[in-house]
């Protein structure tokens, strides 16, 4: 691991704390997962065919994902050797593309969010705020269920969205970084047992 790659990772951190994924700006430009999410479905639409035997669809399954993993390291190559050109400012640009795919600031609102929740709008307050953050249905939770709803959330999405991504960038630049994030993008997407994606 070099020290230029634990420096832009130190700053894309630091970044990501103080500034998080601001709504102005998402709100005007597409969050690179939204492509990551258009690759996926495009694979998907075309080769996850339900009149194909399982064998074929497990094929084609393992072809998307390889395609879309390599293409993603390839480009996080011609993006790290873009930003080399440039110097230090090509760093503090590296820095700030690896700050877009972490999450600590965003996932640290979202519970400060519950917490706030339950302080001003007691237990419904509480059941809405991490609605926003959780897949159950928080009508039956009482208050210390919702803060342990909360706080579950935050364990598993730091684990996906700070913790493998700093690791992968830390192990393999943005390649790393980048193939971290399609597929982890691509699990969330085509990675369930379910009778559509139990093969493919």
């Amino acid at each position: 691991m070099s020290s230029a790659i634990l420096l832009v990772l130190a700053l894309a951190l630091v970044i990501d704390r103080l500034v998080g994924d601001p709504d102005w700006l998402w709100a005007r430009l597409p969050h690179p997962v939204v492509f990551f999410g258009k690759a996926i479905a495009f694979f998907d639409d075309r080769l996850n065919r339900e009149d194909l035997a399982d064998g074929a669809r497990k094929f084609r399954g393992v072809v998307t994902i390889v395609l879309l993993v390599a293409v993603s390291a390839w480009l996080g190559h011609l993006l790290h050797r873009l930003f080399a050109a440039f110097g230090p400012f090509g760093l503090l640009l590296e820095a700030v593309l690896v700050a877009v795919f972490l999450a600590q600031k965003s996932l640290a609102d979202h519970v400060r969010r519950v917490a706030e929740g339950l302080r001003q709008g007691g237990l419904e307050g509480g059941r809405s705020a991490v609605s926003m953050i959780v897949g159950r249905d928080p009508k039956t939770l009482d208050q210390p269920a919702v803060c342990r709803a909360a706080i579950e959330s935050l364990a598993e999405n730091f684990s996906d969205g700070v913790v493998a991504p700093a690791f992968w960038y830390a192990v393999a630049g943005l390649p790393g970084l980048i193939a971290y994030k399609m597929l982890n993008t691509a699990d969330s997407m085509i990675g369930h047992k379910s009778p559509r994606y139990l093969h493919f």
